[in-house]
């Protein structure tokens, strides 16, 4: 999705940032640019941050070829008992949905999956739960339903978005082609909130 593109026709518009932007979002650094895309419009309209004024443009992306993806959204098996302060699996989910303050270890990530050999990496949106509806942290007698929930991958599926970020510039290497391109009309939002106390 890009907000007011100068070519909205143009494929290229539609690939990573321009070398000036790189280095600002939660893969992406000073050398490394990355294009950020999703299978769900609502998560990526919240993730441009676009607005009933914006012209808003969406594009469909095609793989050409086989691509390997690490997918950081999957649940870890623990290899040994731990808590959930020890859990690596806890840690990289709490990573995802942490603010910017967490972007300097998602930087070092990419890059590492990067030297791996990783076209690109699967990620939970940072807006998962406010999609899904979920409730962050269940537990049940202070243990994580993510870790000990008797359906545990159905679990994770309900409650998290995922985004995807491709290394490089994949339009302009031909790693994935535009199928299509659509202006995005927004006509309708709606939220479900809460009420809380002003001081605790």
């Amino acid at each position: 999705m890009r907000v007011g593109p100068e070519r909205p026709a143009d494929s290229s518009e539609y690939d990573s940032p321009p070398v000036a932007f790189s280095g600002k979002g939660r893969m992406d650094s000073p050398g490394l640019p990355v294009m950020y895309g999703s299978q769900d419009l609502d998560v990526c309209i919240h993730e441009c941050r676009a607005s009933t004024e914006d012209e808003v443009y969406v594009a469909t992306l095609k793989c050409k070829r086989d691509i390997r993806l690490l997918d950081l959204s999957h649940p870890l098996e623990e290899t040994e008992s731990v808590s959930e302060f020890e859990s690596l699996d806890m840690a990289i989910h709490m990573l995802f949905l942490a603010r910017s303050h967490s972007y300097e270890i998602t930087r070092d990530i990419a890059l590492a999956a990067k030297d791996a050999g990783y076209d690109g990496v699967i990620y939970s949106s940072f807006f998962s739960l406010i999609r899904t509806g979920a409730h962050p942290f269940e537990t049940v007698y202070g243990m994580s339903l993510r870790r000990i929930h008797p359906e545990r991958k159905q679990y994770v599926d309900a409650s998290t978005i995922r985004n995807f970020a491709l290394f490089g510039r994949p339009v302009e290497s031909d790693l994935v082609s535009v199928e299509c391109i659509n202006r995005l009309i927004l006509t309708q939002v709606g939220y479900r909130g809460h009420f809380g106390p002003i001081e605790y």
